[in-house]
């Protein structure tokens, strides 16, 4: 089992001292944005009265324009914040990873566990994505990446055309001890209905896949979760009451919902919706703590998981 990093230990050492110099950072990011709210609002407020009440331009240009302004504004007035927050957050949970034995990086690409998750319909269709907070290494004396997903779907209203998120959360992959003799997709019930009638599809098609719905070993998990699997026997092993424990105390300690997983090939591919993780890094330096243990927290979750899906098959 990894070991659990001691709080206390990270700020007194390496840690504690850089976050010490960072807290200055954020006390001038946040007077140079105060700054520039004063500003822009001198230069915003008149043009907005002056394209309301002046004449020329329809009124729909108009708003178009002071929208166009408010959010030109908006940014430039946040973008010192964002700067300070970045660099603490990327701080911190580079002495995590130090910490864990593991491997930190902000600016990241999808990986396997992403194609797979997109491939099985575990992620909504999407138009644009972004991806961020990358970790990878060992958990548990296992394999594991993981990183955060954004997705969006394009809506269009007329002339209009807006970018809706579809999605948020993490995408981990964690490899097991022993490889798997079929495909099991573990997930929240109620997701894969039949078009027209009540009740779950018996059979998912994936690509020239055939997955089948299996019973629930133990039915105080039937109304909560559902399995598909291209091997029952399989398949009832890994939706084990412990498996199924710690996956819900998973989604706890992300704050999420709707997990699910996908095991093939000798990994689990685990897809959890919540809102951004691993926001270590804040404005607020008297929260420093309270987000570094939050983030412990969700490492300890992953690890415990990790062990007790790789125990001996049932």
């Amino acid at each position: 089992m990894i070991e659990r990093p001691n709080v206390d230990e990270l700020l007194a050492g390496e840690l504690g001292q850089w976050l010490q110099g960072q807290a200055q950072v954020r006390d001038v990011a946040r007077e140079k944005s105060n700054s520039r709210l004063v500003i822009a609002a001198f230069i915003v407020l008149p043009l907005a009265a002056f394209l309301l009440f002046g004449p020329g331009f329809s009124g729909a240009f108009k708003m178009w324009i002071i929208a166009a302004a408010a959010m030109g504004a908006g940014w430039w007035v946040y973008s010192p914040r964002a700067k300070a927050i970045k660099q603490t957050k990327e701080g911190i949970n580079s002495a995590l990873a130090r910490a864990l034995g593991l491997d930190y990086a902000h600016d990241t690409e999808a990986g396997l566990g992403f194609a797979r998750a997109h491939a099985f319909s575990m992620l909504p269709s999407f138009d644009r994505s972004s991806f961020e907070d990358m970790w990878s290494g060992e958990i548990g004396g296992r394999r594991f990446t993981l990183h955060e997903a954004t997705l969006k779907q394009r809506r269009s209203n007329g002339k209009n055309t807006r970018y809706v998120t579809v999605f948020s959360g993490p995408v981990m992959t964690i490899t097991f001890d022993r490889r798997f003799h079929g495909i099991t997709l573990l997930e929240r019930a109620g997701k894969h209905r039949n078009f027209l009638f009540f009740g779950e599809k018996d059979t998912l098609k994936v690509g020239d896949r055939e997955l089948r719905k299996v019973d629930m070993v133990h039915p105080e998990f039937e109304d909560e979760f559902t399995i598909y699997s291209t091997d029952a026997v399989e398949a009832k092993h890994l939706a084990h009451p412990s498996y199924v424990e710690r996956l819900i105390a998973l989604e706890q300690a992300f704050s999420g919902k709707k997990i699910r997983a996908l095991l093939m090939d000798g990994e689990m591919t685990v897809v959890l919706e919540t809102r951004n993780m691993f926001e270590s890094g804040g404005m607020d330096a008297n929260r420093d703590r309270e987000m570094i243990e939050t983030c412990i927290d969700q490492f300890m979750s992953m690890a415990e998981l990790a062990a007790t899906l790789n125990e001996p098959a049932r």
